[in-house]
């Protein structure tokens, strides 16, 4: 299928958070009540304090924002923004490592739907999807000239209508199916097809294959496939939730976030899982991180923590995990969310932000590291704005 996508461009104002609501939407400074930095502005003295000329920000359109480094947050050499209000999130690197794909919703309203954007030289956000259904996960392909992404547009015109659940669920909409845009042309390709959940794909570091999740199987599990969409390949076979995955740089790995079942309860939770899952929806409460061989072998927990932890990215040189966590958050509601690193084996735990605002300021997440190490794109609710609003941030990275 061939359809005329709708390139249109955007100022950097208008944005999207997966989580400011509840359990999966951050000490001293929250960056205050009022925000001086505004689009286009070039404020912020260096992290050591002293004056001079801003440095040169990473993706065009990002702004400085120094001020609102954490105390603690000793891993961020400098620190821009590159939106300013509403929801975004998931901004994952070009191969090239000079643009960023992202997901946008303009408001906090439950009509609205994500959107997926790129960066452009200009400094503006360019709209890469149609428009219609709601949209998930872009990602560039190699060369950088087309974006994948997920959407449900050929079941929904305008936003799904979520139905009511028990508790926060995530909603897996049947009609997600995985396209292609072109980003010179705004030509749109199906990519991965077929009736139920396919989304969530991101592309191996060596340009060869695409991971993504998938209920093909009847579970949620991570599939592997060329990149015209042929030779799919199932990745996992565990009951529960397996996604979010992303490869290593070296191809030869996987890491990813899955359903963490209770010792002793694994029959009473599985079934309330199934039960979910007929309903299109899965609960990410209690999810830890894993890694598994791009063949499907070698399948080894990383983490223990509890909570929801989320969002894995392997470091440029594969030996350590940074990922996103509320484990730490001493509340029975655990709506506070920091990136944190660990070592392959889930020692050596880091935390990496420190950002623990007001109700709805809570979350840091989606860290993803450029290519050559120097950058760390992630989600952030710091800075002024409501309650809930969420930015996209690149901090340069101290190792």
């Amino acid at each position: 299928m061939i359809s005329p996508a709708r390139p249109t461009a955007h100022p950097l104002g208008l944005t999207w958070s997966l989580l400011a609501a509840g359990a999966l939407a951050a000490c001293a400074s929250t960056g205050g009540d009022t925000d001086p930095l505004q689009p286009g502005s070039q404020g912020g003295a260096s992290v050591d304090g002293t004056e001079g000329p801003a440095p040169e920000p990473p993706v065009p359109g990002a702004v400085l924002a120094n001020d609102l480094i954490q105390p603690g947050e000793t891993r961020f050499k400098n620190l821009w923004r590159l939106t300013f209000g509403g929801q975004n999130a998931e901004a994952y690197w070009s191969f090239s490592d000079d643009r960023l794909s992202l997901q946008l919703r303009e408001t906090n309203e439950k009509d609205d739907c994500d959107q997926i954007y790129v960066t452009s030289p200009s400094g503006d956000l360019r709209q890469v999807s149609t428009g219609r259904g709601v949209t998930t996960c872009a990602f560039f392909m190699p060369g950088d000239d087309h974006v994948l992404y997920a959407s449900t547009q050929s079941g929904h015109v305008g936003c799904p209508i979520k139905p009511e659940s028990v508790g926060y669920t995530w909603m897996l909409w049947p009609d997600y199916e995985i396209y292609v845009t072109d980003l010179k042309t705004g030509e749109e390709t199906t990519l991965v097809s077929e009736y139920g959940y396919d989304a969530e794909a991101t592309v191996s570091p060596l340009g060869d294959r695409i991971v993504f999740t998938s209920t093909r199987s009847g579970d949620l599990e991570l599939w592997t496939c060329d990149l015209e969409g042929n030779d799919l390949v199932q990745v996992t076979d565990t009951p529960g939730y397996d996604g979010g995955a992303f490869f290593s740089h070296d191809g030869q790995r996987l890491v990813f976030r899955a359903t963490a079942w209770t010792p002793g309860n694994e029959a009473e939770e599985q079934q309330r899982y199934r039960e979910d899952l007929d309903r299109w929806q899965v609960r990410p409460n209690s999810m830890e991180i894993f890694t598994v061989a791009a063949d499907g072998s070698d399948r080894q927990q990383v983490t223990t923590l509890g909570g929801a932890n989320f969002a894995p990215y392997f470091t440029p040189d594969d030996q350590r995990i940074i990922f996103a966590t509320n484990h730490h958050d001493p509340a029975e509601r655990k709506f506070n969310f920091d990136i944190f690193l660990c070592d392959l084996d889930g020692g050596g735990l880091e935390q990496v932000t420190h950002f623990d605002g007001p109700p709805g300021k809570k979350f840091d997440g989606f860290p993803m590291f450029s290519r050559d190490g120097k950058y760390l794109a992630f989600a952030s609710n710091r800075g002024a704005g409501a309650p809930g609003d969420t930015d996209v941030f690149i901090a340069e990275w101290a190792d």
